[in-house]
């Protein structure tokens, strides 16, 4: 008899454990509370328009790859897929713009033009000094086990490259390093944006985060459809290897045994499904939080508030867009990156955020406003970074008013006007709380701040055997395809410690109990 897997969620580190497992031959039964599958990565109806919602930025395609062709077939086959000319579009005021390209040639002479060409040759030294740093960490640790302390990745790394190890600047936060690299405090804002990609202030940050500057430089794609397309063609590939799907309906426990831990899942309908394993791709606080069960709360450890990343303001619309040329990608800054974060900090939404726009109907290419006919509304997604403060703090319809204007203020000082009857829906830190409870809204799960956070990250094995964490509240990391490596990690632990007889490194939980059911064929 193939073992038997429940996976709770249909989010990407989901969807990737559940067509490993499912390729390997496992009877595997996912269960999403939401109609359909995707997580953050979902799409919302406004006006009758499909708009794209949650993340938008797809690197690391060799992930995916690798999994497609694992389950014999390619990427390809299932989405639309282009690689992106234009990494993304930024401004700061009027006529001051800047774009990066998948070219690093083109985007080291825009830098020359923009700032001048000292800031290129300092460019082209961050460059070098983030793909170091990125290729230090890319086996050991970003698609490798999760470790609790320096030591154990640097023996992963090599005893005897100590100089790497340094190289990563653990020590030092991302935007003192960035100083060395961009005097022009304008390219020093732009790079430090990326530690908001898992939740973070560059203020708090370690300058380990530089990496993702490569990672995106190693190139962007675009997705006809956005991620939420991408999450479909996994569902998909997980049911041709005969995963089966029950959507619209959440789990109410993980269900125990005294000595066996983890053995299966009650949904709130009352129906049951007995499994040899469960994987958890939700936010482990929500375990901790007892939202899956009194005995699972002990399985992992919970999070405290304060160590909670970014939330975020996110505006979905169909609307004109005037003034500013857009690409698909497009940043617009605030004047004062750090009162922004300090306020975020402090609670609150910033006065002056800086504004991140993907204008869905435009590919990432140079010329694409050519692709939309003069006045015509488009689709687009608008994020502003927010405190997690979801479950504690109620969104008033004039607080939420407030932030529009504000980042419609942002907009407008570099260029960018929208019209004001626009088709919109705005989800604040309390609509993503209601989406993602025991997180306040924190869409990254723990933020990257100080030397040992990334040690910190719950890994794909929890206290409990037979339970198994993924998602990108998870290690490795947030984003698309870290939460893609978390799922296949997760499988991967999975499958050694079914395979395996011996049991004694593995605590078995104390107490707690649930009857063994007979499992109820699925419906989906």
């Amino acid at each position: 008899m193939p073992a038997k897997i429940v996976i709770i969620g249909a989010g990407i580190g989901g969807l990737a454990s559940a067509a490993r497992l499912a390729a390997r031959g496992m009877d595997v039964t996912v269960v999403e509370k939401e109609p359909e599958v995707g997580g953050k990565a979902r799409r919302v109806l406004v006006g009758g328009h499909e708009v794209a919602g949650g993340p938008t930025v797809f690197t690391m395609r060799d992930v995916f790859d690798q999994l497609f062709r694992e389950c014999g077939t390619r990427l390809e086959d299932h989405v639309r897929i282009r690689r992106s000319e234009v990494i993304a579009r930024h401004a700061w005021g009027e006529g001051e713009r800047l774009d990066l390209f998948a070219d690093p040639l083109r985007s080291e002479e825009a830098i020359g033009d923009f700032a001048g060409a000292e800031q290129a040759r300092l460019y082209r030294e961050f460059r070098a000094t983030a793909r170091r740093i990125h290729d230090i960490l890319d086996e050991p640790m970003m698609r490798g086990d999760n470790v609790s302390s320096p030591l154990p990745l640097l023996w992963r790394i090599g005893l005897s490259r100590v100089g790497d190890f340094a190289a990563m600047r653990p020590h030092q936060s991302m935007w003192s390093a960035l100083g060395e690299f961009f005097p022009d405090p304008r390219l020093r804002q732009l790079f430090g944006r990326y530690a908001t990609y898992c939740g973070s202030s560059p203020f708090s940050a370690p300058a380990t985060l530089m990496l993702i500057a490569h990672v995106e430089a190693k190139g962007v794609w675009v997705i006809d459809g956005g991620i939420h397309a991408l999450a479909l063609a996994l569902r998909r590939l997980a049911e041709s290897k005969g995963a089966r799907f029950e959507t619209g309906t959440s789990v109410a426990e993980i269900l125990t045994e005294r000595r066996r831990g983890a053995r299966g899942v009650r949904l709130a309908n009352g129906e049951r499904f007995e499994a040899d394993a469960v994987v958890c791709n939700a936010d482990p606080n929500a375990i901790s939080q007892g939202k899956f069960g009194p005995m699972g709360a002990r399985a992992v450890a919970g999070l405290p508030p304060e160590k909670r990343s970014l939330s975020a303001m996110v505006w979905f619309a169909h609307a004109r867009c005037e003034g500013f040329d857009l690409t698909h990608h497009n940043v617009f800054f605030s004047r004062d990156y750090r009162r922004e974060f300090d306020e975020i900090a402090s609670g609150k939404p910033p006065s002056e955020p800086t504004v991140y726009l993907c204008a869905q109907d435009r590919g990432a290419h140079q010329n694409d406003a050519a692709n939309l006919v003069d006045g015509r509304r488009e689709r687009i997604q608008v994020i502003v970074n927010a405190p997690a403060n979801g479950d504690t703090h109620t969104y008033s319809p004039e607080e939420k008013e407030r932030c529009t204007a504000h980042m419609k203020g942002t907009l407008e000082r570099c260029g960018l006007t929208l019209e004001p009857d626009m088709e919109q829906q705005l989800a604040s830190p309390n609509e993503w709380e209601a989406l993602f409870p025991a997180t306040g809204g924190a869409l990254y799960g723990r933020a990257s701040h100080g030397s040992a956070a990334s040690f910190l990250r719950q890994g794909p094995r929890t206290r409990m055997p037979g339970l198994y964490c993924a998602g990108g509240a998870t290690h490795p990391s947030a984003g698309v395809p870290m939460a893609a490596l978390s799922g296949l990690l997760a499988a991967s632990k999975v499958e050694q410690d079914l395979a395996s007889t011996w049991q004694s490194n593995r605590v078995a939980m104390p107490g707690g109990i649930s009857t063994r059911s007979a499992r109820t064929g699925a419906t989906g």
